[in-house]
């Protein structure tokens, strides 16, 4: 896997969504910020995920979508639970994907990260799968841009998100890598 010159990964399946805009001039991509995400809530394997970051989600297919008719949001990756990797927004441009957020003193964190989506919820073990295909991802991500954080939406966006939710294991993302501690939210130790 590699990151184009126009900011499309390799040996990925494109999707491109028409939720995104342009960086703020100059912006440097520094932080990657872990998701999760089914729809309908806890369900897998459905086409729901990518028609909300498609923007032609049929909100009448579950009583729990009405309040996503009409939200515009979108991530630039998403990882299902077998492992394929699809993209939907350059990483050049601004995924919607953070909301209201800040990390270390700065605020609207969609302009300076890249968002990874992982299908799952915050009380259901990821795959494996995902561990192994997150962590390629984040290892060409951090060769290409110039990464010093690793954080999920909880971190950025405390009291509102909670995901990726406390069945995600950080320590499973460290250990296949990047290895690098201080990429990390809290201290993760050997």
């Amino acid at each position: 896997m590699w990151i184009d010159e126009n900011g499309w990964c390799s040996q990925i399946q494109k999707v491109p969504s028409p939720h995104f805009n342009d960086r703020p001039l100059n912006e440097k991509i520094t932080m990657i910020v872990i998701h999760n995400i089914s729809l309908p809530a806890g369900c897998f394997g459905t086409c729901c995920v990518k028609d909300l970051f498609l923007g032609c989600l049929d909100c009448s297919y579950d009583s729990s979508f009405v309040d996503l008719k009409d939200l515009r949001v979108s991530s630039h990756f998403y990882i299902d639970r077998k492992g394929l990797i699809s993209q939907f927004v350059s990483c050049q441009k601004r995924a919607w994907h953070a909301g209201v957020s800040s990390f270390r003193n700065r605020q609207n964190c969609n302009d300076f990260s890249i968002g990874i989506e992982l299908e799952g919820t915050d009380f259901v073990a990821f795959e494996p799968v995902q561990y192994q295909k997150l962590s390629e991802l984040c290892k060409v991500l951090s060769t290409h841009y110039p990464i010093t954080s690793i954080v999920g939406h909880s971190d950025i966006a405390p009291g509102r998100k909670t995901d990726p939710g406390p069945s995600f294991d950080w320590m499973e993302l460290k250990h296949l890598g990047p290895t690098d501690a201080h990429l990390y939210p809290f201290q993760v130790d050997d």
